[in-house]
């Protein structure tokens, strides 16, 4: 009788396993493929080739690309540098990317740069807040960009107990943001086991000097956020769950749904256009890729536009699309007057003209 429940109780772990590993693999898009949607006027970024995850654009046209990023699981193209910082002046007829200096004391060797975000204060002054993974742990270092000297003034290093996996962030004072954490857990393996587990442990975090608290929770890979034009809303994406929250915006900073966008990819970085508000996506359509990278069979790139997300009906739009021969990992598509930027988790980076 013992030996027949062990079998029983064994079968049902596996069957469980089973189950777990078949929508492990359908959040991932395992089979997922593209149709390729070209655009005419694009060129690969000198200077980029082992990643830019995030990018973020001043209102002046200056672009700053968070370029080197080492993670878990993940391939590199250049595991033995370190990461930094790159800006880019989009006014320019040729414009170019150039790594910025960064202030002495600073350790730059264990740099490793992933989301970012630009805030501007009355003055005029540019603070740039950069999630760091120093040795794989979690940091947000907040550098005042120094244009003059293109090079960047470290300030203050952020560390606190609710931001375990800081993802991405969103600056909204010269010392406040909005940071996502993908998942709950900071050990690499109970990350793992959470992913595969879909815990929906991942959350929303505000961070002011003052006060520290989860303003939203319940996603299962909290990725990309960014705010709306009027500040009004917040737009995070769910990675694993492919979908983007609409969150509104209270005067004490906590967050209440009101929205989610589903869509048939995994979603990563959000932009807006400041002068539309529309969003823009930098997507992946086949995950499983990202993690079990192969150069024959590289993973996919593709950008979506998402107009009047607010309205009963929302329009998505494919803007581009790549099955990896040109641009493998798309993680972040950012636009400003007429110019598209598109950055990747660990390969090249590209520049277009709409």
């Amino acid at each position: 009788m013992g030996r027949l429940v062990s079998v029983g109780l064994m079968g049902m772990a596996l069957a469980l396993l089973g189950e777990r590993f078949l929508a492990l693999r359908n959040r991932l898009k395992a089979t997922g493929e593209v149709e390729s949607v070209d655009l005419p006027n694009c060129h690969l970024i000198k200077g980029i080739e082992a990643g830019a995850e995030d990018i973020d654009i001043l209102p002046n046209g200056l672009a700053f690309f968070s370029v080197g990023l080492k993670y878990p699981g993940l391939h590199s193209f250049a595991p033995d540098k370190s990461g930094g910082i790159l800006m880019m002046d989009l006014k320019e007829e040729k414009p170019r990317a150039l790594e910025l200096r960064i202030s002495r004391g600073f350790d730059l060797a264990s740099f490793n740069p992933h989301g970012i975000s630009t805030f501007i204060d009355d003055d005029d002054t540019v603070y740039l807040f950069v999630v760091n993974h120093p040795e794989f742990k979690n940091t947000v270092e907040i550098f005042k960009f120094q244009e003059e000297e293109n090079s960047l003034l470290h300030l203050k290093t952020v560390k606190h107990e609710l931001l375990p996996s800081v993802n991405n962030i969103i600056a909204i004072g010269p010392r406040h943001f909005y940071a996502t954490n993908d998942h709950y857990f900071s050990d690499p393996f109970l990350k793992y086991l959470e992913t595969y587990v879909n815990l929906h442990w991942a959350n929303v975090v505000y961070y002011s000097p003052n006060e520290v608290k989860v303003v939203a929770d319940g996603f299962d890979s909290a990725n990309g956020i960014n705010i709306s034009p009027d500040k009004k809303y917040l737009y995070v994406a769910d990675m694993l769950a492919h979908e983007i929250h609409v969150l509104e915006k209270h005067p004490n900073m906590n967050l209440t749904q009101i929205k989610v966008l589903q869509l048939d990819t995994l979603v990563d970085n959000v932009s807006i256009d400041p002068s539309s508000g529309d969003i823009w996506i930098g997507c992946h359509p086949n995950g499983q890729k990202l993690f079990v990278y192969d150069p024959n069979n590289p993973p996919s790139s593709e950008v979506l536009r998402v107009q009047n997300i607010l309205s009963e009906k929302p329009l998505v739009t494919t803007v581009y699309a790549n099955n990896g021969s040109v641009l493998q990992g798309s993680s972040v598509a950012a636009v400003h007057d007429g110019k598209l930027l598109i950055g990747t988790l660990y390969h090249r980076a590209l520049y277009c003209e709409l």
